[in-house]
């Protein structure tokens, strides 16, 4: 994803830094990662008090092989599908992502 697809993704947060990272990027507002962009796709940072909303939305949580192909979950889920065909929701989720990194610092 580009630069500007990214950029507008967040818009409701207001300016976002994009950093190379992991292979994909990562995405920070006001200096806290929120978001990452692995394999072309966006995860949102989620924590135990959103992660539930992710879930109950129908979203993945991704995850990497770690060590004896043990599945390690990471703190990021995909995007609701119907996200991205409405800013207001696109929006909202973000705005989860957000509070989450708030929580974590």
């Amino acid at each position: 994803m580009d630069r500007d697809a990214i950029e507008e993704m967040f818009q409701a947060l207001g300016p976002v830094t994009i950093k190379r990272m992991f292979g994909g990027k990562g995405i920070y507002h006001q200096g806290r990662i929120l978001a990452l962009e692995v394999s072309d796709e966006i995860l949102l940072k989620a924590d135990e008090t959103s992660a539930p909303d992710f879930e109950a939305a129908g979203c993945r949580q991704w995850f990497y092989e770690g060590k004896q192909g043990k599945p390690v979950k990471m703190p990021y889920w995909s995007i609701p599908d119907d996200a991205f065909d409405d800013p207001d929701e696109m929006a909202q989720w973000v705005r989860r992502a957000y509070q989450a990194a708030l929580r974590a610092q």
